[in-house]
């Protein structure tokens, strides 16, 4: 078709029957929207008048409301930017404090299948209740004298979350109580809730050193005590802004804030608590076996997993390049760890025992938590072994002593954390130190290490904090089990430890209807046990 035909055809007049039809539809239109106009005024004539009253404030109102959504200008491609980076870093430190606190559930498999049979219900129930402990002292008190603003020594504000804070904001444009978080830039909530899996960590250390004797309520308060009051003031040092931060001391993820304290504070009641029953006899070491390897070996596993939010979680960012390099540096020492425990217990013990194989890996995970972030891959593998061997020897080393540890929490936690703290010291490649890919590892952290062309300052700090860390933990540690045992008694009778506590503490057994040890030392008397309504057990010899 030509243009000129179109403008031919376009142009063209309409038909007389078409006008009719356009015309005849004008009144009708005009009618309709007369009567709809007519009906309203009759409703509106028919509202009492305080309804009346009430339309032009209604008119007013939507008007108002609809040039603000005018006006409203949409957000820019920075905010929206943003706003997604504050949603990926929420999710993974949300995603992250979810690993930290599956990891009760691998220190409860852990500590059960070490302990004996009799005892599975007590180590159960300690884990489980642990935690929610933890939640309620770290929520009144903890979490406000470990982050709040305050001074050198502790916090001095945010009790039960309260005082100014407008996070995400982060560095200079954060305002708030809170400012030794200012750096990670995610809600109050899911500081707190990855925070507090870590306090939570901290007081099960202790449940396995003092397993198989300590009296139930004892425990409970001993882990409010620990989590409240000492664990924070520690952990303000280093975390918070203290005097140790300041200092130039360096824990990325906690191997001396969270396992050495700890570990101090589990080898302060296992002393005081003094040894299980029949563990040392005539100057002998006698072996009182785990009834269950097989879920000692998966709590193991469980805590292996949960390492990955530990370490690569302590980011509290989505930094892809970060979180993948501590991963590999976490999984490295733990691998390397297991292999040198394994090695170690064969040579020195004669077999390869598997409870040094599962705390040869837990030593590697413990070793690598303060460095994983500033070393490189063969590092991490030196410090896994390095943590390996240690704790074979410290697990003999505290038998010698007739530290009674039924799990090796000590050895583990101890030994290792020290250890990890050292090899910041020891390992570290140094602020803006290229790797590979033309990036620095990282910015901000200790300085260059011993082995790395630095000197000895940073491992300089890195003693005194162990040291002083160690100090504050076992003073207060040390009151903490003296007051308990002056007052309530921490330890059970010795007719409810050779009865297992499972029956003294809580009534009931674990494996009802399953053969029970109920001897002391080397001797396992092994009986049937049947537990009544009551609880109570009627044995009856093996034939």
């Amino acid at each position: 078709m030509s243009r000129l035909r179109f403008k031919k055809n376009f142009k063209k007049k309409k038909s007389p029957n078409q006008r009719r039809r356009h015309t005849a539809s004008q009144p009708s239109q005009f009618l309709g929207t007369s009567l709809f106009f007519q009906k309203l005024a009759t409703g509106i004539k028919r509202l009492s008048p305080s309804w009346k009253a009430c339309i032009p404030l209604a008119s007013i109102i939507f008007l108002v409301w609809s040039y603000a959504a005018v006006a409203q200008a949409p957000p820019s491609t920075e905010e929206q930017l943003a706003n997604l980076k504050v949603g990926l870093d929420t999710m993974w430190v949300m995603v992250a404090g979810m690993l930290v606190f599956f990891m009760n559930a691998g220190f409860g498999m852990l500590e059960t299948g070490f302990c004996r049979q009799k005892n599975a219900v007590n180590v159960l129930a300690k884990n489980l209740i642990v935690f929610a402990l933890s939640t309620i002292a770290f929520w009144i008190i903890g979490f406000g004298l470990m982050f709040s603003d305050g001074n050198a020594f502790m916090g001095t504000g945010g009790f039960f979350l309260s005082g100014a804070d407008n996070s995400p904001a982060i560095g200079d444009a954060y305002k708030g109580i809170f400012g030794s978080l200012n750096w990670t830039g995610v809600p109050l909530m899911a500081k707190f809730f990855f925070q507090l899996a870590f306090a939570g960590t901290a007081a099960t250390i202790v449940s396995g050193a003092v397993a198989e004797r300590i009296k139930f309520t004892d425990f409970l308060i001993f882990s409010i005590l620990l989590v409240g009051l000492a664990y924070p003031i520690t952990g303000h040092w280093i975390w918070g802004g203290g005097w140790l931060a300041k200092l130039g001391f360096w824990d990325f993820a906690g191997s001396t804030v969270v396992h050495s304290v700890g570990g101090w504070a589990a080898l302060m009641g296992a002393a005081f608590l003094g040894p299980r029953l029949g563990k040392y006899q005539d100057g002998r070491i006698t072996a009182l076996p785990g009834h269950n390897m097989s879920i000692a070996t998966l709590g193991c596993l469980i805590l292996w997993l949960g390492w990955f939010g530990f370490n690569p979680g302590s980011t509290m960012a989505v930094d892809p390049g970060a979180i993948a390099h501590i991963a590999i540096t976490t999984n490295t020492a733990a691998a390397f760890g297991g292999v040198a425990a394994t090695a170690t217990a064969w040579l020195y013990l004669g077999k390869p025992d598997l409870s040094m194989i599962i705390n040869g890996i837990l030593a590697g995970l413990v070793g690598v938590t303060a460095s994983c972030a500033w070393i490189n891959i063969p590092s991490s593998a030196i410090i896994g072994i390095v943590a390996g061997i240690l704790v074979v020897f410290a697990v003999t080393f505290f038998d010698r002593i007739k530290i009674d540890d039924p799990v090796g929490a000590t050895s583990v936690h101890l030994v290792c954390g020290v250890w990890g703290t050292l090899a910041v010291g020891l390992f570290s490649v140094g602020p803006n130190v290229e790797l590979r890919g033309g990036a620095p590892l990282y910015t901000a952290g200790p300085a260059a290490g011993l082995f790395f062309g630095g000197n000895f300052t940073q491992l300089l700090h890195q003693i005194v904090g162990i040291v002083t860390v160690a100090g504050m933990t076992v003073l207060l540690s040390t009151i903490f089990w003296l007051a308990l045992k002056a007052t309530l008694g921490i330890r059970v009778t010795p007719e409810e430890e050779l009865e297992g506590l499972d029956i003294g503490e809580h009534g009931m057994e674990a494996y009802s209807g399953f053969l029970k040890e109920t001897g002391a030392g080397g001797i396992h008397s092994m009986s049937s046990g049947m537990t009544g309504s009551t609880g109570n057990v009627i044995d009856s010899p093996m034939r």
